[in-house]
C-alpha cells in the first residue's frame, strides 16, 4: 500500500524502527504489522479512518455507487459511512451474495451447519447425562471438591424447593377436602330434612287412610233397609189406620150431637 510521504516518517516511527525495509529517497512501502506504540497506533489510525472515510464519500459522489463502511476501533467504538443507509447496503450485500452462490455451495453450507449443531447438541446431551448421574449419586468418582460441594448446594436447594411444593399442595389439598367436607354435610342435612318431610307426608296420608276405612267400615256395619213401592210398614199402617178411625170417630161423634 502506497502512503503519502508525510505519513511516512509518524508511521515509521511508530513500526519501532522499520526503517530498514523503507527506502529512504520518495516515496517507498512500509512494513505493515500491528504498531506496537499505542499512541501512535491511535494517531495512525485516526489518520487513516479520515482517509478512508473521505475515499468512501468520494467513490459514492463521483461514481455515483453506493457505498457502506463500518469500522469499530480498538476500543470497540464504531465508526461508519453510507451515501443510502447501512442497513439497506448489507441487506443488498446479503441479497447479491445468496444469488451469486449456487445450491451446491448452499447445500454444503448447511450441512456444515447441521453437521456443527448436531455435534453441539450430543455434546448438551451428554452433560446432562453426566449432570443426571451425578444427581442420583452415580460417576462421583470423576468429580472434585470443589464439583461436589456445588452439586450438594444444588441438591439442598433442590430439596427445599420440593418440600415447600409438596407443603403448598398438601395446604391446598387440605383447604380443597375442608370444603368438600362442608359441602357434603350441607348436602347431608338437607336430604335428611327431605326424608324428614316425606315421612311426615307419609304419616298424614296414612292417618287419613285410616280414618276413611274406619269410615267405611261404620258404614257397612248399618244395616240398610230395602223398600218396595207396593210395601209400606205395618207401623206406618197402623198409624194411618188409627189415624183413619179416629177421624171417622169424630165424624160420627159429630153426627150424633
Amino acid at each position: 500500500m502506497e502512503v503519502p510521504n508525510h505519513l511516512q516518517a509518524a508511521e515509521a516511527e511508530a513500526g519501532g524502527g522499520s526503517s530498514s525495509s523503507q527506502k529512504k529517497n520518495g516515496r517507498g512501502k512500509i512494513e505493515i504489522k500491528r504498531i506496537e506504540n499505542t499512541t501512535n497506533r491511535q494517531v495512525t489510525f485516526c489518520k487513516r479512518r479520515n482517509g478512508l472515510l473521505k475515499k468512501a464519500y468520494e467513490l459514492s459522489v463521483l461514481c455515483d455507487a453506493e457505498v457502506a463502511l463500518v469500522v469499530f476501533s480498538s476500543r470497540g467504538r464504531l465508526y461508519e459511512y453510507a451515501n443510502n443507509s447501512v442497513r439497506t447496503t448489507i441487506e443488498r450485500y446479503k441479497k447479491a451474495c445468496a444469488a451469486s452462490t449456487n445450491t451446491e455451495s448452499v447445500a454444503e453450507a448447511n450441512t456444515q451447519f447441521y453437521q456443527q449443531e448436531s455435534s453441539k447438541l450430543r455434546r448438551q446431551i451428554h452433560d446432562i447425562q453426566n449432570l443426571n448421574r451425578h444427581i442420583l449419586g452415580e460417576a462421583l468418582s470423576s468429580l472434585s471438591l470443589k464439583e461436589l460441594k456445588n452439586l450438594e448446594g444444588r441438591l439442598e436447594k433442590g430439596l427445599s424447593r420440593v418440600r415447600s411444593r409438596k407443603h403448598e399442595t398438601l395446604f391446598a389439598e387440605v383447604e380443597f377436602m375442608q370444603k368438600r367436607e362442608m359441602e357434603l354435610q350441607n348436602h347431608n342435612n338437607y336430604l335428611r330434612a327431605k326424608i324428614a318431610e316425606q315421612e311426615r307426608a307419609q304419616q298424614q296420608q296414612q292417618q287419613q287412610s285410616s280414618v276413611m276405612q274406619q269410615q267405611q267400615q261404620m258404614c257397612e256395619s248399618i244395616p240398610s233397609q230395602s223398600y218396595d213401592r207396593n210395601f209400606f210398614p205395618v207401623n206406618l199402617l197402623a198409624s194411618n189406620n188409627h189415624h183413619h178411625y179416629s177421624t171417622r170417630q169424630d165424624h160420627t161423634a159429630l153426627q150424633l150431637v
